[in-house]
């Protein structure tokens, strides 16, 4: 076997400097390797097969790119990239796919978050190219949390300068007034989704001075009109709830630099009138606009427990054989 040697100069020495605080990944790296690496100031020496040198120094590019968005880098980024690379698929944070419908989206706090699904990925391509984005279909196909991955991820990259989430409260028919408590304790019953997502990505801290400083703003659907939202990732939530007129005031929020993703299940509206839902009136209206993009999902997306599909396929087989009844 030829043995080779490579050795890649690292402009910042604070990347090699996580090795040296951290033995343990690289030990990490060595044991999935059977190249030697050996780090000498700014350099990295490289000692051992060719394809492995390949491998290992595009592990390493990769490194140096999640450590100048995130400041660091831990195990499961370095197992994450070594298992894409060793498949030979890319591995940017926003390009990263493969033929199972993988793209890593956002390196969370608690895990790497990543499309799971072809429709998935296809949701995702279509808000990295368009500035609004409706996706529509069942609880449990990671509308949501993905939107919510997409947020941070931009804000991240300095694509925004906020995060807006909104939901309609209508529940209490959007009118909170009457509710007991600051307007943190009223919204919390209607935004828990959000929060656990928000929660499940980023450290308490970290979402504790994000939502303080208001760089992630969570707000009731009738608390956005007259506003207007510049350099703004914009999410509206469980949209099928939202009036026409109340969909029109959101869609018109939207100001230079922003971009907005507005999900929903027409087959979950609360509203009195349901013919009144401005997320069906969207999907009719806005399909030829250029810029404006629609994801399906269906029960053959939902990602949660196996057993969620088949319930949510046996109540829509039941509401389809109940309207022919009529």
């Amino acid at each position: 076997m030829d043995i080779h040697e490579k050795k890649i100069t690292f402009d910042d020495s604070e990347v090699l400097s996580i090795f040296s605080y951290n033995e343990n990944l690289l030990t990490l790296i060595e044991n999935k390797f059977s190249t030697a690496l050996t780090i000498r100031g700014n350099n990295l020496v490289l000692k051992g097969n060719p394809s492995e040198i390949r491998i290992i120094e595009s592990l390493f590019n990769e490194l140096k790119y999640i450590f100048k968005k995130q400041g660091t880098f831990n195990a499961q980024d370095i197992l994450t990239i070594i298992e894409l690379l060793e498949s030979g698929r890319q591995t940017n944070e926003t390009t990263v796919t493969n033929g199972n419908g993988e793209s890593v989206i956002y390196h969370g706090y608690r895990d790497v978050i990543k499309t799971r699904s072809e429709a998935q990925l296809d949701y995702f391509r279509k808000v990295q190219k368009n500035d609004l984005v409706f996706a529509i279909g069942p609880a449990g196909t990671g509308k949501t949390f993905l939107a919510v991955a997409m947020a941070l991820a931009s804000l991240k990259n300095n694509e925004v300068s906020k995060i807006i989430l909104s939901r309609p409260a209508v529940e209490a028919g959007e009118s909170l007034g009457f509710l007991p408590g600051d307007l943190s304790e009223k919204l919390d019953p209607y935004i828990k989704p959000l929060t656990d997502a928000l929660f499940y990505m980023l450290s308490p801290d970290k979402m504790k001075s994000m939502l303080e400083k208001n760089i992630i703003e969570i707000t009731p659907l009738a608390y956005m009109r007259g506003r207007t939202l510049n350099s703004s990732f914009i999410i509206l939530d469980e949209a099928q709830n939202a009036t026409s007129m109340q969909m029109k005031m959101f869609l018109t929020r939207m100001s230079s630099n922003s971009k907005a993703i507005v999900t929903g299940d027409v087959t979950q509206i609360d509203l009195a009138d349901k013919s009144n839902s401005g997320l069906i009136e969207a999907n009719r209206l806005l399909k030829k606009i250029k810029g404006i993009e629609f994801v399906y999902f269906s029960e053959k997306d939902i990602v949660r427990h196996r057993l969620v599909a088949e319930i949510v396929k046996a109540y829509n087989s039941e509401d389809k054989n109940h309207k022919t009844r009529k």
